[in-house]
């Protein structure tokens, strides 16, 4: 049966509207969910089916295919994941009647504990982004540009926002005597973030720099409802942009780049604080996790932290 191209797009295209409308995924998720369901769609055009003709074989032929193709485990998983939701909103949407993807079984994997910066890497990486803040012989603009990675570092590492979060911030978070800010995440959901001194601070050197901007390039930043603008199309800093800075800032501080994102400054920030003592659902709210089994990924380090409270405190232990 010759596959409806047209046809794969709109019921595509109606899974990603009631997952917008119904859950409040936002755009990066709705990106991710429209390449993986892309990618099926390709799979499935070259052996001359579609979402709705397809059977089990032929997504265990496609989970194949990306074993093929060289996909890591956890990329499998994600499309597989992709491909049960979709099947599962086309039966209940009675476009099928049956679930194909029901009874698929993935690639086992266990959860891979994130790359972890030292406490003493971080402050590497703070004290290299402050002294290029301070290099003699800048432009107003590369000194700005110093400032805000400056301030984009401390806000990350203070409060361990995903970079999405991070970069989208209004220009409102920066009220001089704000002890929190509001973050707009996942689902549209909100949460309230505490803000420390080192953070605020960057953001008043920041703020202040570019209040000393001159000409169009002012009136671009004082019109602007962001606290990181950019002339793109979003209106803010990109997530790539902060990502190529982070890395550049890494390779100036003697630490390998490859070890340095965002991302792994925010696992920075929740592996650091559990190490001192904090909660692990104190954590999971800070990072924004709706499930505490997503912050649960950390529990290693309060079993280490707990292993050595009972080794150094406990009366009858080895001294």
């Amino acid at each position: 049966m010759p596959r409806d191209t047209s046809s794969d797009a709109r019921l595509t295209g109606l899974f990603l509207d009631m997952l917008a409308a119904e859950q409040g995924a936002g755009d990066n998720t709705l990106d991710a969910y429209r390449g993986d369901l892309e990618d099926l769609s390709g799979f499935l055009a070259q052996r001359k089916s579609s979402l709705q003709t397809a059977d089990t074989q032929m997504l265990r032929d496609y989970l194949s295919d990306l074993d093929n193709r060289g996909f890591k485990s956890s990329s499998v998983a994600r499309k597989l994941s992709s491909t049960r939701h979709l099947f599962r909103f086309l039966l209940s949407e009675r476009v099928r009647s049956d679930d194909p993807a029901a009874i698929l079984s993935g690639p086992k994997r266990g959860r891979a504990l994130p790359k972890v910066l030292s406490i003493a890497d971080v402050d590497r990486l703070l004290t290299q982004a402050k002294t290029l803040t301070e290099a003699p012989e800048q432009s107003p603009l590369q000194r700005l540009r110093a400032l805000r990675l400056a301030c984009l570092l401390e806000i990350l590492y203070a409060t361990g926002l995903r970079v999405s979060e991070l970069v989208a911030l209004p220009l409102s978070a920066a009220r001089r005597d704000a002890r929190m800010i509001v973050v707009r995440g996942k689902g549209n959901k909100e949460r309230l973030v505490p803000l420390n001194d080192s953070s605020k601070q960057a953001m008043a050197d920041y703020l202040a720099a570019r209040d000393e901007l001159h000409g169009d390039q002012k009136k671009a930043a004082s019109t602007s409802k962001w606290l990181f603008p950019s002339s793109g199309e979003s209106g803010h800093l990109t997530r790539q942009h902060f990502a190529r800075d982070l890395k550049e800032l890494a390779q100036s501080a003697g630490i390998a780049p490859r070890l340095v994102s965002p991302h792994v400054l925010r696992h920075a920030f929740a592996s650091h604080l559990l190490h001192n003592g904090a909660d692990l659902r104190i954590v999971q709210t800070l990072l924004g996790h709706t499930d505490i089994s997503t912050t649960q990924i950390y529990t290693h380090i309060v079993e280490e932290r707990l292993k050595s409270l009972v080794r150094d405190l406990h009366p009858l232990a080895d001294k």
